[in-house]
């Protein structure tokens, strides 16, 4: 796989109570990823930036929400996130992946 588009594949990392809780009970990461994004380059991505094993990976595509400004109707871009599940041991740590 190419590696300027491992790099591209990872927008952000989900920081909220949920993810939280996936990560503290097992061991999963929450990010928001490329639209257009495989299981399989998601995977490549965590393992070359965060230097972590990938059990396995989950992909959720959220459909954008219609909403009103003012008289216009408007619409929210679709996102894409994926659940990673660390194997047993693995750990990433935000901080020092910078």
């Amino acid at each position: 796989m190419n590696t300027q588009r491992l790099m591209k594949i990872l927008l952000a990392p989900i920081v909220s109570e949920k993810s939280t809780m996936l990560a503290d009970k097992h061991e999963q990461i929450a990010f928001k990823v490329c639209s257009t994004a495989t299981k399989h380059e998601i995977k490549a991505a965590v393992e070359l930036l965060f230097k972590v094993e990938v059990d396995a990976v989950r992909v959720v595509n959220i459909a954008g929400k219609q909403k009103r400004f003012g008289r216009t109707i408007g619409r929210r871009s679709d996102t894409r996130k994926a659940y990673v599940a660390l194997k047993a041991g693995q750990e990433i740590n935000f901080s020092e992946a910078a």
